[in-house]
């Protein structure tokens, strides 16, 4: 079973049959524990930034002094506190918390982590808290079977997002849900971070530390409090030799263009991934293109965002040369939208090796930038009169569609006339391609234009 309860122990109460549950925080200590999870705060007060929901005014406080507790969506880019604080949420109230993530997560997680809060739930107790880390990773129907749920009260839903949840979740579990914006770390917050994991942190404690500079550290964990944590730890570890490690911005630099393994959706790995992805699809090497797709998928690049550039290549890079290639593309992005990682895994890397082993033209790309260019160039010229449409008496009078003739009468259903305005009837855009399919379509099209359509 892939859910569980938090750092959390439940210790029985109480003489009565109706025994409260009281929370114990397991405290561990371990060098092979990370440092962002060795400073994951155990209480309100030391969660660092969102002021906006946890500060004196802020709706999350109110929440909890209410003590009632809605369903919420935390929406937000990685690393900047949803599940830390959707754990302290559960904390401060003293509910019971069942996590699941929906990567790893199926309906039947999502049905037996219900029934365990059924069982939990006693007369007049407090409902238990199911979170769900990176829910819009869930296909519709694991969604849908949340909704009873919800709608029961069987459970408080607690679900984190990195994804516009107007696109991402149903609507009707949108509608049921309080959804709240979490922000990147400003400065100030991610010098508290560093800060308290220099002060209270127990393993680096035993090192002399001097951080010189923090422009580069801010600037590579980009409102990231996890990533600003991992460089700190890396730059710790990787200079134990020394009596006192000095952080500066030119080592920070060094260090981290030397672990260039390192993946960051939000920023430049993440542009320079993709970018070396289309690439290897474009020129035609599956593995390449396999291997940058596994490095998105381990990374937790979204699956969506793979798919749409899936489809974008299918027309840019294969296009006429292969027009199987934009359904195959199109069915992929379907099929993920259904089934969901980790079986998508499969559908992407079909569509992957299918595309780079596909042949490559881009005259459509091409056709229409010249088309738009000379658009541009050209304003709004006017459209010649014969092609003109007329459903009024006065338009026909002025000429309106008068020359037009129905190609559906001439020979092989093509009549040679003009379809470009006057000043530019003789611009061409589409130049067919160096491929089998478009040699046909060379082919077909030199036979009815004659002059026109020459390559």
């Amino acid at each position: 079973m892939k859910f569980g309860v938090w750092s959390l122990e439940f210790v029985k109460t109480g003489n009565s049959k109706l025994k409260t549950e009281n929370y114990i925080i397991l405290k561990t200590m371990n060098s092979n524990i990370p440092l962002a999870e060795r400073l994951r705060p155990q209480r309100l007060e030391d969660y660092i930034g969102q002021d906006h929901l946890i500060g004196p005014k802020g709706v999350l406080s109110k929440i909890l002094e209410s003590g009632i507790l809605p369903s919420i969506l935390f929406w937000g880019p990685p690393g900047v506190g949803k599940t830390t604080l959707a754990k302290l949420i559960a904390i401060a109230l003293n509910r019971q918390i069942y996590t699941l993530s929906a990567v790893h997560s199926g309906v039947k997680d999502v049905r037996d982590a219900i029934e365990s809060a059924k069982k939990q739930k006693f007369f007049n107790s407090p409902k238990p808290i199911l979170f769900i880390d990176e829910i819009h990773r869930f296909s519709k129907s694991q969604q849908d079977s949340l909704l009873a749920a919800v709608e029961q009260g069987v459970i408080s839903l607690i679900g984190a997002t990195t994804e516009n949840p107007s696109f991402e979740v149903i609507s009707p579990l949108l509608s049921r849900c309080q959804v709240y914006i979490l922000n990147s770390m400003d400065e100030k917050s991610m010098e508290k971070l560093i800060n308290r994991a220099l002060e209270v942190d127990t393993e680096l404690k035993n090192y002399k530390i001097q951080i010189e500079e923090t422009e580069a550290l801010y600037r590579f964990a980009g409102g990231d409090a996890r990533k600003l944590l991992n460089i700190i730890e890396l730059m710790v570890y990787s200079n134990l030799s020394e009596k006192e490690i000095i952080i500066n911005n030119q080592k920070v630099t060094e260090k981290l263009q030397e672990n260039m393994a390192f993946y960051d959706k939000g920023g430049e790995m993440h542009y320079d991934i993709i970018s070396a992805f289309i690439k290897s699809i474009r020129g035609s090497d599956p593995n390449a293109g396999v291997y940058w797709l596994a490095r998105m998928l381990e990374g937790g690049e979204d699956i969506k965002f793979i798919a749409r550039r899936l489809v974008i290549l299918a027309s840019e890079d294969i296009g006429l040369a292969n027009p199987n290639a934009l359904l195959m593309a199109n069915s992929c992005f379907q099929a993920i939208n259904m089934i969901g990682m980790p079986e998508a895994r499969i559908i992407l890397s079909q569509a992957v090796i299918y595309l780079a082993t596909s042949p490559k033209s881009n005259t459509a790309y091409v056709a229409i930038d010249d088309a738009l260019a000379l658009v541009k160039q050209t304003g709004n010229l006017p459209v010649p009169l014969h092609l003109r449409n007329a459903p009024t008496k006065l338009m026909k009078q002025l000429g309106y569609g008068a020359d037009y003739q129905y190609s559906h009468m001439g020979a092989g259903n093509f009549i040679d006339q003009d379809f470009l305005p006057e000043s530019i009837k003789e611009s061409s855009f589409y130049k067919s391609g160096q491929n089998a399919h478009e040699m046909k379509t060379k082919e077909f099209l030199e036979k009815r234009w004659k002059d026109r359509y020459q390559f």
